[in-house]
C-alpha cells in the first residue's frame, strides 16, 4: 500500500529529527556540518542526472559561483541575507543560458558532458589567474590560487553582529538539507517532474507528444544549479575561505562518484554517498599509510562491478525481498487456519 504525500513528509520529517539530535552524539558537529552540505551538493546532480538524464561533469562549477558569489558580495554588502539569495540565483541564471544553448541546440549526451567539463576547466583556470589587485569586484579581491579570505559569514537577518556558527550553524545546514530534500520531492511528484522522467526515459516519444523538451531539461538543470550554489554559499560559511579548488576537476569527479556509489534515480542515494564517502575521505586523511584517491576509485570500481544500481537501491530491493518473502509464507498459515476453522 502506498503513503501518501502528506504521510511521506511526516515520515520525513520524524526522521530527519531524529537523525538531526541522534549524529551530534556520535559526529562532532563541525565534521557533520560539510557532510550536510556535501549531501546537498550530491542531491543537486542526483536530481539533474537520475531523474533528468543530463550527466554533468561540471557541477562543482555551481558549487564554485555559489560560493564565490556568496564571498563577493558579502564583503560588498556586510551582511549575509542578500548574499545567499545571490548565492542561489547567480548559478541557476549561469546554469539557464548554459542549458538553454545546450538543449536547444540539440546536442547529445557526448557533448553536454564535455561543455560542462570543459566550463569548469574555464572556470578554474580564470579564478586561479586572478591573482592580481586589479582583479577586483567593488571591495572584493578576487585573489587568484589564494582565494577570498575574512568575509561576513552566515548571520541573523537584519543584525550582522548576531553569528550563525557553531552547533547553531549545523542545525541551519541540517534544517536547510531537509527543505531542499522535499521541495525536490515535491517536485519529483508534480507533472513537470513526472514530465521530466519521461523526458529520461525516451526523448523522443516525449516530444512528439507535444512538451518542449529543450524548456523543460532547462529548467531542471537551473534548479540543480541552484541547490548547487546553495550547498557552496554554505560551504563557503563553513570553511571561511573560498579558493579555485572549488571549480577543480577532482571535486567534479567525486559528486558524479557520490551519485553512482549512493544510487542514481533515488533521492536519498546521493545524499548517502557523499555523507558516507566524505567521512570516510575525512578518516582517511587523518593517516598517511593509505592515499585516499587510491581508496575512493576502488570503491567505485567494486560498486560497479557488484551493485551497478547503487547503495540504496540495492539495500531496498534485498529489504523488499525479505519482507516479501515473510509475507508469502504468513498467508498459507492463514488461509489453512481459516479452512480449519
Amino acid at each position: 500500500m502506498k503513503r501518501s504525500a502528506a504521510q511521506d513528509v511526516v515520515l520525513t520529517l520524524i526522521i530527519s529529527a531524529f537523525l538531526i539530535w541522534l549524529m551530534p552524539l556520535l559526529i562532532s558537529t563541525y565534521t557533520l556540518t560539510v557532510l550536510v552540505i556535501y549531501g546537498m551538493l550530491g542531491l543537486s546532480l542526483g536530481l539533474i542526472w537520475g531523474f533528468g538524464g543530463i550527466l554533468c561533469f561540471g557541477q562543482a562549477a555551481f558549487f564554485g559561483l555559489g560560493a564565490y558569489t556568496y564571498a563577493i558580495a558579502a564583503i560588498n554588502i556586510g551582511e549575509s541575507t542578500v548574499p545567499m539569495i545571490l548565492a542561489v540565483l547567480v548559478p541557476a541564471a549561469f546554469a539557464a543560458l548554459l542549458g538553454a544553448m545546450m538543449f536547444y541546440g540539440r546536442l547529445t549526451d557526448v557533448y553536454l558532458g564535455v561543455i560542462t567539463l570543459v566550463v569548469t576547466l574555464i572556470l578554474f583556470k580564470f579564478v586561479n589567474s586572478t591573482a592580481g589587485p586589479q582583479y577586483m569586484i567593488g571591495k572584493a579581491r578576487i585573489g587568484g590560487f589564494n582565494g577570498i579570505p575574512g568575509f561576513q559569514t552566515l548571520n541573523v537577518p537584519g543584525d550582522p553582529e548576531a553569528y550563525i556558527w557553531g552547533d547553531p550553524y549545523f542545525y541551519f545546514c541540517a534544517v536547510a538539507l531537509v527543505l531542499v530534500f522535499l521541495l525536490v520531492t515535491a517536485l519529483l511528484r508534480s507533472s513537470f517532474g513526472r514530465i521530466a522522467i519521461g523526458i529520461r526515459e525516451n526523448e523522443t516519444r516525449m516530444s512528439l507528444m507535444g512538451y518542449d523538451v529543450a524548456a523543460r531539461k532547462t529548467v531542471l538543470f537551473s534548479v540543480g544549479a541552484a541547490i548547487a550554489g546553495l550547498a557552496g554559499a554554505l560551504f563557503a560559511n563553513w570553511g571561511e575561505i573560498v579558493t579555485p579548488t572549488l571549480f577543480s576537476l577532482g571535486q567534479s569527479a567525486e559528486i558524479i562518484i557520490w551519485c553512482i556509489v549512493g544510487g542514481l534515480g533515488t533521492r536519498l542515494g546521493p545524499i548517502i554517498g557523499a555523507a558516507g564517502l566524505a567521512y570516510l575521505k575525512f578518516l582517511l586523511g587523518q593517516q598517511s599509510m593509505i592515499d585516499n584517491t587510491l581508496i575512493t576509485g576502488l570503491i567505485l570500481v567494486l560498486f560497479v562491478l557488484f551493485l551497478p544500481k547503487g547503495l540504496v537501491p540495492a539495500v531496498a530491493g534485498l529489504l523488499r525481498a525479505t519482507f516479501g518473502r515473510v509475507r508469502r509464507r504468513a498467508v498459507p498459515r492463514r488461509v489453512r487456519r481459516s479452512r480449519h476453522a
